[in-house]
C-alpha cells in the first residue's frame, strides 16, 4: 500500500511540473514549465528573434547539462518573433525550470535581456544567445568560478566556436563556400548537403544537418570551426585574468558571459537606448570594469554559435550603437576602440592606450594640443561612420596655424621618447 501511494505521489509530482503557469503582463506574456520551488542557483537569460530552428537545438543542449537540473533555469525571451518560435514551449521536453517570455512587440536586445534579468531567480546570471549550443559542462564550468569569488565576469565568448547545424537559404557566398568545405569531413553530412543542392530551388526553408543524436555523440563538431579573432590579436599573452590588459571590458560579450546579479544591480542593467546590433554589452562591461569587477577568460565555458544569415543592417546598427557608447563615455579607454576601424590588432590598440596613459603621467603639462587632437579624431571616426560620411580630414587645420605647428612639433618628439605605438596610431588617422 505504501509503495502504491508513493507511485501516485510521483505521478502527481510529474503532472505538477509538466503543467504550464501563464501570466500576462502589459509588454509580454510569460509561461513557466516545470515551475518547482527548489532554490535556483543559475539563471540563463537567452534572447531570441526569428531563430526557431537554432533555438530548439540550443534548448536541447541545455537539457543535457551536468549541473543539477533543479538548480538552474532557462529564461527564453522571444522578441516578438514572426517564425515558429512560439511553438517551442509545447514542443520542448526539458528537465529544468523553463520560462518562456513572449514579447508583444519587438523591443531590442537590451530591453529583452533586462526583462529576463528581472525574472531571474538565480544569484548567478549567464547571458547566452538563443542560437548558442552549450556543451554538457557549460553551466558547471561557469558556476565554479563564482563559488568562491563574488566579483567576477566569466566569458567563453572570446574562444568563439562556430557550427553549421542547418543549411540556411540566406547564407552569403562565403558561408556557402565554408559549409561546402566542412561537409566534406563526414559522408552523411555531405550526402545531406548534396541532396539540398539538388532540391534547393524548390525550397526556401532551412535544411537540418545536425540532429539531437549528433549533439549527444559530439558528431556535430565535424561541422564546427574555431574563430579565435580576439586571441589571435594577442590577448592570450595576458592570461586567464587579462592581467595588465587596458581594455578588459571587451570580454563582456553577451552571447556567452556570466556575472552575479548583485554586480548588475550595482552597475546597472543593459542600457535600453542601445537598439539593434552592437556595443550594448561592451557598454555594460565598461560600467562593471569601472566598478572593479575582475574579468576571466575560460575556454571550458565555450559554446558553439549556430551560424545563420547575416543581416545587411548589422553594420549600420553597429556604428550607431558605437556612437552612443562614445557619447555616453567619451573617455580615452573607450575612444581608443575607434582604432578597430583601421583594422589594428587589439594588442596595438592596447599598447597605444598604455603609451597614452604614460604620456599623461610623465608629461601632464605637455602635448596638450596633440592629446586633444587625438581624442577628437577618435571620436570623429565613429561620428562620421554613424553619419555615413567619408572618414577623412578628421582634424583639418589651416597650413601655418599655431595649433598645427604645435601638433607637428609635439608629434616629432613621440618616437624619440619611446611612444612608438601612439605615434603610429596618431599618424594613421591624422593623415587620412
Amino acid at each position: 500500500m505504501n509503495e502504491t501511494n508513493k507511485s501516485y505521489d510521483k505521478a502527481d509530482a510529474v503532472n505538477e511540473t509538466n503543467k504550464v503557469d501563464m501570466t500576462d503582463y502589459p509588454l509580454y506574456k510569460m509561461s513557466i514549465k516545470n515551475n518547482h520551488k527548489h532554490p535556483i542557483k543559475v539563471s540563463i537569460v537567452m534572447p531570441t528573434y526569428n531563430k526557431y530552428h537554432q533555438t530548439s537545438l540550443s534548448l536541447y543542449g541545455l537539457s543535457k547539462q551536468t549541473f543539477p537540473h533543479d538548480e538552474y533555469e532557462v529564461i527564453l525571451v522571444d522578441d516578438a518573433s514572426s517564425d515558429n518560435t512560439s511553438n517551442i514551449l509545447k514542443e520542448v521536453d526539458v528537465p529544468f525550470k523553463f520560462k518562456y517570455i513572449q514579447m508583444k512587440q519587438n523591443k531590442g536586445r537590451s530591453s529583452v535581456r533586462n526583462i529576463g534579468i528581472n525574472h531571474a531567480e538565480g544569484d548567478l546570471l549567464i547571458f547566452l544567445d538563443g542560437e548558442m549550443l552549450a556543451p554538457p559542462a557549460f553551466v558547471e564550468n561557469h558556476y565554479k568560478h563564482h563559488v568562491h569569488e563574488s566579483n567576477l565576469v566569466v566569458t567563453g565568448a572570446m574562444h568563439y566556436e562556430g557550427v553549421y547545424t542547418f543549411i540556411m537559404p540566406d547564407y552569403n557566398e562565403d558561408q556557402v563556400a565554408h559549409l561546402k568545405e566542412l561537409v566534406g569531413r563526414d559522408p552523411e553530412y555531405r550526402r545531406l548537403y548534396e541532396n539540398y543542392e539538388q532540391t534547393k530551388q524548390h525550397s526556401n526553408v532551412p535544411c537540418p544537418l545536425v540532429t539531437k543524436e549528433d549533439i549527444d555523440t559530439n558528431r556535430f563538431q565535424r561541422l564546427s570551426f574555431p574563430n579565435r579573432y580576439f586571441l589571435n590579436s594577442g590577448l592570450k599573452h595576458f592570461g586567464e585574468r587579462l592581467e595588465g590588459f587596458t581594455l578588459p571590458y571587451i570580454a563582456f560579450l553577451s552571447g556567452n558571459v556570466s556575472v552575479r546579479k548583485a554586480n548588475l544591480k550595482k552597475s546597472g542593467l543593459f542600457d535600453e537606448t542601445f537598439v539593434g546590433y552592437g556595443a550594448e554589452d561592451w557598454e555594460l562591461g565598461y560600467r562593471l570594469y569601472k566598478n572593479g569587477v575582475q574579468f576571466v577568460l575560460d575556454p571550458s565555458t565555450v559554446a558553439y554559435h549556430q551560424e545563420h544569415g547575416i543581416s545587411k543592417r548589422k553594420v549600420k546598427e553597429q556604428w550607431g550603437n558605437h556612437y552612443r557608447f562614445v557619447n555616453k563615455h567619451p573617455h580615452i579607454d573607450v575612444l581608443i576602440l575607434s582604432l578597430e576601424w583601421k583594422e589594428l590588432p587589439f594588442m596595438h590598440i592596447h599598447q597605444t592606450l598604455v603609451e597614452y596613459n604614460e604620456l599623461e603621467e610623465r608629461f601632464p603639462d605637455e602635448y596638450n594640443e596633440l592629446k586633444h587632437a587625438f581624442c577628437t579624431m577618435l571620436f570623429r571616426i565613429i561620428e562620421y561612420l554613424n553619419n555615413g560620411q567619408p572618414v577623412t580630414k578628421l582634424y583639418d587645420l589651416p597650413e601655418g596655424s599655431e595649433e598645427r605647428i604645435k601638433i607637428h612639433q609635439q608629434f616629432e618628439t613621440l618616437r624619440p621618447r619611446g611612444f612608438d605605438y601612439l605615434a603610429s596610431s596618431f599618424e594613421q588617422i591624422y593623415y587620412l
